[in-house]
């Protein structure tokens, strides 16, 4: 039966692989279950219903990717998408976040149109296939950064321009703002939280080199025991294992979508769809690719369907209660793993199921344990880039600024827009212009649009 309905041996895998690949995806944005109530709390929702709805949203989306469009993604709540929701629109805007969720609601919905009109899957397939291999480097690098940071093998800080004191005491008496510069640096490896993160990504790399099945499953776990040993993990006096959800406080159907339409939330709800769109169009690719579903045109059998699903996602999340659910990079996990069918995304769904009843044991895991897992995901991304012709520059430069304002502007919808910016320009300058699909003008009138008038 699951031969039938997942094509195992067509894609060259098996139950064990795409079982291993399922777990190692949901190890890896587990930290969703925990996150996401943490911001989403920020802007008044109830943490317990703002989790109900991140588990039950996530699994079942995630399933629907697995069973009707047979790939190994899974989605969850966006990182940066429910900061903008929780921070921009019901914090800095106060907005309520019934009427937050309306909106994003309706965002789900116009995603919904453009997927049936055919227009989305326009969008990729009239993406060049050097921007495609550039988004999946990015990509990497970009889960790559968050592995990092995750870890604290780098640390990110703040620091006074000037440093001195006279300097500082000085601008203080005359009333002058103070000035500061991000400072990126190597974290404590005397930390043993940096220490764990490291024996993680030695350990996995070794399996990995050795070619273990399951290798960044068994790192994960591994480490977690390691960390409990050296008292980083603190098992809790008379743990129990097994909690029964509480489902007293959720946020289901509490949308508010005709104070939305009333309140004329367009800018918002064009944030919403533009950031979510370049945000799945980069993760569907670049985890299609890394999959080897994406064929040598550049073309991906069942992207529509894949779009479809995650455009229910949306809505069904603002339904639950959470912000948008959305195509999740860390599925790169479960790829990197040997995850190929939808097998890989039923399995991370119902864990998500499960997860409620486990969160005590989900807990346990650290971020020491799956950063690593993380970066070495980006160093099998990396491959992607021997597929760009750098010897050409008006494929080169659009792709290079693709790939890195990804992980220096920490977004997957800036580095598209940079690229889609360039790409036509340069062709167009140098007489090429009929190498560009005419959707790529379109967005890249739709990117300057945004970046000058909606920014």
């Amino acid at each position: 039966m699951l031969e039938r309905l997942f094509k195992l041996s067509e894609r060259n895998t098996n139950v064990q692989t795409e079982v291993m690949a399922g777990i190692t995806t949901f190890m890896t944005m587990a930290y969703i279950l925990f996150v996401n109530p943490s911001i989403l709390g920020s802007a008044g929702m109830d943490k317990n219903a703002v989790l109900l709805a991140t588990a039950i949203g996530s699994a079942i989306v995630t399933m629907m990717m697995g069973i009707f469009v047979n790939y190994p993604i899974a989605l969850a709540p966006g990182m940066g998408l429910n900061a903008f929701y929780a921070f921009t629109v019901v914090i800095g805007m106060g907005i309520s976040w019934q009427v937050a969720l309306g909106a994003v609601f309706i965002s789900g919905i116009i995603f919904l149109i453009l997927t049936l009109t055919q227009v989305r899957q326009l969008l990729i397939e009239g993406m060049p296939n050097s921007l495609k291999h550039a988004i999946t480097v990015g990509i990497g690098l970009f889960i790559t950064i968050i592995g990092l940071k995750l870890s604290g093998i780098m640390n990110i800080r703040l620091s006074l321009i000037p440093p001195t004191l006279e300097k500082i005491v000085a601008a203080k008496g005359n009333g002058s703002p103070l000035s500061f510069e991000t400072i990126i640096e190597l974290g404590r490896l005397a930390d043993h939280h940096v220490l764990l993160a490291v024996f993680g990504l030695i350990f996995i790399s070794i399996l990995m080199a050795r070619k273990v099945k399951g290798a960044m499953l068994f790192g994960i776990l591994i480490s977690t025991f390691v960390g409990i040993a050296m008292g980083i993990v603190n098992v809790p006096a008379g743990f129990v294992p097994v909690a029964i959800p509480d489902f007293s406080n959720n946020a289901f159907f509490a949308l508010d979508i005709p104070g939305a339409i009333s309140m004329g939330l367009t800018t918002i709800i064009f944030t919403f769809t533009f950031v979510e769109l370049f945000d799945t169009m980069g993760t569907l690719v670049g985890t299609t690719s890394k999959a080897g579903l994406m064929k040598k045109d550049g073309k991906i059998p069942g992207i529509g369907k894949a779009m479809l699903v995650d455009a229910t996602g949306v809505s069904l999340g603002a339904v639950l209660g959470t912000s948008t659910i959305t195509a999740f990079v860390e599925s790169a996990a479960g790829v990197g793993a040997g995850g190929r069918t939808g097998l890989t995304a039923v399995v991370c769904g119902i864990l998500f199921l499960l997860a409620l009843f486990f969160t005590p044991v989900v807990a346990l895991i650290p971020d020491a344990a799956t950063a690593p897992a993380l970066i070495i995901v980006g160093s099998l991304m990396m491959e992607s880039v021997k597929h760009i012709d750098f010897g050409d520059f008006t494929e080169a430069m659009p792709a290079f600024m693709t790939i890195i304002m990804m992980p220096f502007t920490y977004s997957i919808a800036n580095g598209i827009s940079f690229g889609l910016v360039l790409y036509p320009l340069l062709k167009l300058i140098t007489g090429r212009g009929r190498e560009v699909h005419w959707i790529v003008y379109i967005l890249a009138v739709l990117v300057v649009v945004r970046l000058f008038f909606l920014a």
